[in-house]
Formats: C-alpha cells, sequence, structure tokens
C-alpha cells in the first residue's frame, strides 16, 4: 500500500534572500527570537521595515509565493506583533536569586573591558558581535532583577576605574532606558554604546589618564580627543548600531553649548545622547578615581539638578533620579542607630525608607549578624542618618558583600 507523502513548504531563510512577492509566516530576531508575522511581501518597504525591526531570519511559505501584482495582503507591522510577545513578561525574581549569575557577568564583562583595551593597543580589530552578546546578557540581567548588577556598581576601586566605569555606564544605561519603557532591542543598542563610550582612551597616554593634578590645557585637549579617537575606531564595524555610535559621540556635549567634541546645542544633541550625558556623569562623580575622590549618590543628584537645564535635561534628570531612587541599591549608609548597611531594595511607595541589610554596630564597634530592615516598617525605629565610605570606618565592603549577598 502506498503511503500518502506530505512536503514541508517552509523554509527559513536569511532576509538578504527575502523577494517581493513571498508570503512570510514567522519572523526571527538578532536574538534568535521567533515571532508569528504573516502575509505578502508587497514593496520594499516591507523589507526595509524588518531591516529596521532587526529581523535577520523569515520562514516563508514557498507554497503560497506569487507574482507581485497578484499580492493581496501585506505583511502586518511587526512593531505591533512585538508588542504583543513583549507582554509576556516572566514575573521578577529577587535580588538574591540573581546575584551570583550577576555578579558572574559583572566579572566576565570586566575582564571582556580589559581584553578589550589590550586589543585597541595592539591595534587588534573589535568583536562587535562578541562584546553585542555580552551586553546583551547585561540586558537580560536587568530584566531579571536590576537591583542586582545596580547593586555591583557601588563596589568600584579607583584603580579599576578605567574597566569598571564604561560598564557600570552600560548598566545604568540600561537600567535607566528600561525604566522610560524603550523597546529593549533599542536598550541593547544604548548598552552596546555605553560600553563602548569611552573606548577612545585607551589610546590616551597614561601619563594624562591617571594624573592626579589638574590637566593642563595641552592635556586637555589631548583627553578631550578620545572621544574621535574611539568614532575612529569604531567606524569599520558595520555591526555597531547608529544609536550605539550616538553613545560615543555625544556623551560629553551639553545642553548649552559647552560641551564637547562639536559643542552641539539644545535640540542638536539626540535624546540618547541627554541619556548617557546625565548617566556618565553621574558615575564618574560616584566613582573612586585617581585624582578625584567619590562623592555620594545623593550629592551627584544635586549637582544633576543644580546644572539642569543649563548642561542637562531636566525631564530626564528627574526621571533618572526616580529611576535609582533617592539611596540607590547598594548604597552604604548609617542609620540613626549606629548601625551601618547597605541598601538591599529600593521602596517606591516611601522613597526615604528602603530595605537595608545591616552588617556594623558602629557604637560597639564589632559587626553584627546580618539583617535585612524595612525602614518603612514601624517597628523598625532605624532611619538612614547619612552615607558613608567604607574607609570612613576601615570596612572591608567587598567582603560584606560576598558574605550578605552570594555566599
Amino acid at each position: 500500500m502506498n503511503k500518502k507523502t506530505t512536503t514541508n513548504t517552509f523554509n527559513k531563510i536569511p532576509l538578504a534572500n527575502l523577494r517581493l512577492g513571498m508570503y512570510v509566516v514567522s519572523v526571527t530576531d538578532n536574538n534568535n527570537t521567533e515571532f508569528k508575522s504573516e502575509g505578502y511581501i508587497s514593496t520594499q518597504e516591507s523589507i526595509s521595515q524588518l531591516e529596521k525591526a532587526q529581523i535577520t531570519y523569515v520562514t516563508v511559505d514557498t507554497k503560497k509565493e506569487k507574482a507581485v501584482e497578484q499580492v493581496d495582503r501585506v505583511l502586518s507591522e511587526i512593531t505591533v506583533t512585538k508588542a504583543k510577545a513583549e507582554q509576556r513578561k516572566k514575573p521578577e525574581i529577587t535580588i538574591d536569586q540573581e546575584m551570583r549569575k550577576a555578579n558572574k557577568l559583572y566579572n566576565s564583562a570586566r575582564d571582556l573591558q580589559k581584553h578589550i583595551l589590550s586589543s585597541v593597543k595592539l591595534n587588534k580589530s573589535l568583536q562587535i558581535v562578541d562584546i553585542g552578546d555580552t551586553t546583551d546578557s547585561l540586558v537580560d540581567s536587568v530584566y531579571r532583577n536590576q537591583d542586582a548588577l545596580s547593586c555591583l556598581t557601588r563596589l568600584q576601586s579607583k584603580d579599576s576605574y578605567l574597566f569598571e566605569h564604561s560598564l557600570n555606564v552600560a548598566i545604568l544605561m540600561s537600567i535607566f532606558a528600561k525604566y522610560l519603557g524603550l523597546d529593549k532591542r533599542i536598550i541593547q543598542q544604548l548598552t552596546l554604546g555605553a560600553f563602548l563610550h569611552d573606548i577612545g582612551k585607551v589610546l590616551l597616554p597614561n601619563d594624562i589618564l591617571l594624573k592626579r593634578s589638574t590637566l593642563t590645557k595641552k592635556e586637555e585637549n589631548i583627553m578631550r580627543s578620545h572621544v574621535a579617537l574611539g568614532l575612529k575606531l569604531l567606524e569599520d564595524s558595520p555591526e555597531i548600531s547608529h544609536i550605539a555610535m550616538q553613545m560615543v559621540a555625544e556623551h560629553h556635549e551639553r545642553l548649552d553649548g559647552s560641551g564637547y567634541p562639536k559643542g552641539l546645542k539644545g535640540k542638536e544633541i539626540s535624546k540618547y545622547g541627554k541619556m548617557i550625558a546625565i548617566v556618565d556623569s553621574y558615575d564618574a562623580m560616584t566613582c573612586e578615581r585617581p585624582y578625584k575622590s567619590a562623592v555620594s549618590p545623593i550629592s551627584a543628584f544635586k549637582t544633576l539638578v543644580a546644572e539642569s537645564p543649563l548642561k542637562y535635561d531636566e525631564e530626564l534628570v528627574e526621571k533618572f533620579i526616580q529611576c535609582l531612587g533617592v539611596y540607590p541599591v547598594g548604597t552604604l549608609v548609617k542609620l540613626n542607630s549606629g548601625k551601618l548597611g547597605l541598601i538591599s531594595k529600593l521602596n517606591k511607595r516611601k522613597p526615604l525608607h528602603p530595605f537595608v541589610k545591616v552588617f556594623y554596630n558602629t557604637r560597639l564597634n564589632q559587626a553584627i549578624s546580618i539583617e535585612e530592615l524595612d525602614l518603612s516598617n514601624s517597628k523598625y525605629k532605624d532611619q538612614i542618618d547619612c552615607c558613608i565610605k567604607p574607609e570612613d570606618f576601615n570596612i572591608n565592603l567587598l567582603g560584606f558583600f560576598k558574605n550578605a549577598f552570594i555566599d
């Protein structure tokens, strides 16, 4: 007896091979995520739309292909299909669940920064695809629980500023962009650009980069050249998007035209350029640098507010502060009881009363059992007295952090 055979008429092809008249049944983006989106391709505009959405593959039904003039239905808007898919979000996991993974990812990304800088010095080409995979993983972690990576950005040393600053800016940019409700693909491009925004500095002399005193006018001009050097390094990388390049080009531009390299003003600066100007400045102020001590997040926020709207976009600064919270996760604080702790979770209803993991009592001058306090809970009379630095109390903050969140 003859067996009935069926022929599979579905064929997955690269977007570059898509022709007018083909019938698409699904599309796959650069994250290898497949979305159902059916319809005929009747115009070149439909193909351009898929390119803009960063679709890399399409699955077509070869049986339905027909001449362009006979096409009666065009491909539905990919943005609509994507939006529906994004609504099916997984529930956010806790910071404790995410921290081990985030810590491993942070260390890996920092090692990648070192490798990138070494490669640039040796005149080797950058592997943007590999870098993009890492920054996409950072974004994924932020989507699972942003507090884990946010906490890690607060644990820095002045000796690793060059490596960690760009990584921290990438993480904070991802958190900020997510808070603003931007599309995940846009966030990925912003994060990649932020990760690479200072790459031109690796080509500058160390005696200028690490100078502990005020730069001379000539040295200042050399320092400012890092933007052009960074753009030059990246211009031969077709994989890097225009949005990512804006991060490199505009992170030192200011609304009043006082920035560099082009002295752009107001609307001449893209929204993304305005965002990274805020994020970059904030992390630089709150980092320990060879030539300048870190300030508390609150002090950095005050500076950003004071310089808005002259230098920074006032509305974006306000949203950035709302995004991180008055006391960002990872901030070391002293309570009015004398206890020291680390901000472990924000309180959206009561921003001045976050969750704090306490671990030391300054009045007893000794470590205490780690306990998480909800400062909004009436049974806790503790309130935040001030932000502090680990060196103020000779604390091994990294040791505590490992104890409280990772081990």
